[in-house]
Protein backbone atom coordinates (compact mmCIF):
# COMPACT_ATOMS: atom_id res chain seq x y z
CA UNK A 1 0.00 0.00 0.00
CA UNK A 2 1.17 3.50 -0.71
CA UNK A 3 -0.31 6.27 1.34
CA UNK A 4 0.59 8.79 3.99
CA UNK A 5 1.30 7.95 7.60
CA UNK A 6 1.85 10.05 10.70
CA UNK A 7 4.34 8.35 13.03
CA UNK A 8 4.14 9.49 16.65
CA UNK A 9 6.91 8.40 19.01
CA UNK A 10 9.02 10.36 21.47
CA UNK A 11 12.16 8.35 20.66
CA UNK A 12 13.90 9.82 17.58
CA UNK A 13 15.68 6.52 16.88
CA UNK A 14 12.40 4.60 16.76
CA UNK A 15 10.87 7.22 14.45
CA UNK A 16 13.88 6.92 12.17
CA UNK A 17 13.77 3.10 12.14
CA UNK A 18 10.05 3.17 11.33
CA UNK A 19 10.57 5.70 8.53
CA UNK A 20 13.37 3.63 7.00
CA UNK A 21 11.28 0.45 7.36
CA UNK A 22 8.36 2.02 5.51
CA UNK A 23 10.38 3.80 2.83
CA UNK A 24 8.94 3.16 -0.60
CA UNK A 25 5.65 1.89 0.84
CA UNK A 26 4.48 4.97 2.75
CA UNK A 27 4.96 8.71 2.68
CA UNK A 28 5.76 9.45 6.30
CA UNK A 29 5.70 12.43 8.58
CA UNK A 30 6.58 12.36 12.25
CA UNK A 31 5.72 13.88 15.59
CA UNK A 32 7.52 13.44 18.90
CA UNK A 33 4.54 14.09 21.17
CA UNK A 34 0.77 14.02 21.23
CA UNK A 35 0.52 17.81 21.12
CA UNK A 36 2.89 17.96 18.14
CA UNK A 37 0.79 15.27 16.42
CA UNK A 38 -2.40 17.27 16.97
CA UNK A 39 -0.65 20.31 15.51
CA UNK A 40 0.46 18.33 12.43
CA UNK A 41 -3.09 17.02 12.03
CA UNK A 42 -4.39 20.60 11.80
CA UNK A 43 -2.55 21.09 8.51
CA UNK A 44 -2.64 17.64 6.91
CA UNK A 45 -4.67 14.47 7.18
CA UNK A 46 -2.74 11.20 6.81
CA UNK A 47 -4.21 7.92 5.64
CA UNK A 48 -2.97 6.14 8.79
CA UNK A 49 -1.60 7.08 12.21
CA UNK A 50 0.97 4.90 13.99
CA UNK A 51 1.27 6.04 17.60
CA UNK A 52 3.36 4.97 20.53
CA UNK A 53 1.27 4.32 23.62
CA UNK A 54 3.62 6.12 26.00
CA UNK A 55 4.15 9.72 25.00
CA UNK A 56 5.60 12.50 27.18
CA UNK A 57 2.50 14.69 27.20
CA UNK A 58 -0.57 12.70 26.15
CA UNK A 59 -0.95 8.95 26.50
CA UNK A 60 -1.58 7.25 23.15
CA UNK A 61 -4.96 6.06 24.37
CA UNK A 62 -5.90 9.64 25.32
CA UNK A 63 -4.61 10.88 21.97
CA UNK A 64 -7.00 8.63 20.05
CA UNK A 65 -9.92 10.11 22.02
CA UNK A 66 -8.88 13.61 20.94
CA UNK A 67 -8.49 12.45 17.33
CA UNK A 68 -11.92 10.80 17.35
CA UNK A 69 -13.53 14.04 18.58
CA UNK A 70 -12.50 15.80 15.36
CA UNK A 71 -14.96 15.01 12.54
CA UNK A 72 -12.19 15.39 9.92
CA UNK A 73 -9.96 12.85 11.67
CA UNK A 74 -12.28 10.35 13.29
CA UNK A 75 -12.17 7.81 10.45
CA UNK A 76 -8.36 7.63 10.19
CA UNK A 77 -7.12 4.19 11.24
CA UNK A 78 -4.88 4.46 14.30
CA UNK A 79 -2.43 1.67 15.05
CA UNK A 80 -1.02 1.55 18.57
CA UNK A 81 2.67 0.75 19.01
CA UNK A 82 3.44 -0.50 22.52
CA UNK A 83 5.60 -2.75 24.65
CA UNK A 84 2.56 -3.39 26.84
CA UNK A 85 0.97 -6.40 25.19
CA UNK A 86 -0.15 -8.61 28.06
CA UNK A 87 -3.57 -10.24 27.60
CA UNK A 88 -5.25 -7.81 30.01
CA UNK A 89 -3.79 -4.79 28.18
CA UNK A 90 -4.73 -6.19 24.77
CA UNK A 91 -8.28 -6.63 26.03
CA UNK A 92 -8.35 -2.99 27.14
CA UNK A 93 -7.02 -1.84 23.74
CA UNK A 94 -9.70 -3.87 21.97
CA UNK A 95 -12.32 -1.78 23.78
CA UNK A 96 -10.87 1.34 22.20
CA UNK A 97 -11.03 2.44 18.61
CA UNK A 98 -7.62 1.20 17.39
CA UNK A 99 -7.28 -0.44 13.99
CA UNK A 100 -4.69 -2.72 15.58
CA UNK A 101 -1.81 -3.06 17.99
CA UNK A 102 1.85 -3.66 17.13
CA UNK A 103 4.25 -4.75 19.83
CA UNK A 104 7.64 -3.31 20.61
CA UNK A 105 10.17 -4.40 19.78
CA UNK A 106 9.04 -4.82 16.20
CA UNK A 107 10.81 -6.33 13.22
CA UNK A 108 11.71 -3.51 10.80
CA UNK A 109 11.83 -6.00 7.93
CA UNK A 110 8.16 -6.98 8.35
CA UNK A 111 6.71 -3.74 9.73
CA UNK A 112 5.14 -2.58 6.46
CA UNK A 113 3.51 -5.99 5.92
CA UNK A 114 2.20 -6.03 9.50
CA UNK A 115 0.66 -2.58 9.05
CA UNK A 116 -0.91 -3.61 5.73
CA UNK A 117 -2.33 -6.77 7.34
CA UNK A 118 -3.91 -4.73 10.13
CA UNK A 119 -5.41 -2.29 7.63
CA UNK A 120 -6.73 -5.05 5.37
CA UNK A 121 -8.28 -6.81 8.35
CA UNK A 122 -9.73 -3.52 9.52
CA UNK A 123 -11.25 -2.75 6.13
CA UNK A 124 -13.06 -6.08 6.10
CA UNK A 125 -15.06 -5.26 9.28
Amino acid sequence: MTGSMLIIDDDPRIREIIEISLEGDWITMTASSGEEALSVLESMIPDVILSDRTLPDIDGTELILKIRQNPNLKKIPVILLTARVQAQELEAYSQQDFAGVLSKPFDPMTLSDEINNILQGNSQD
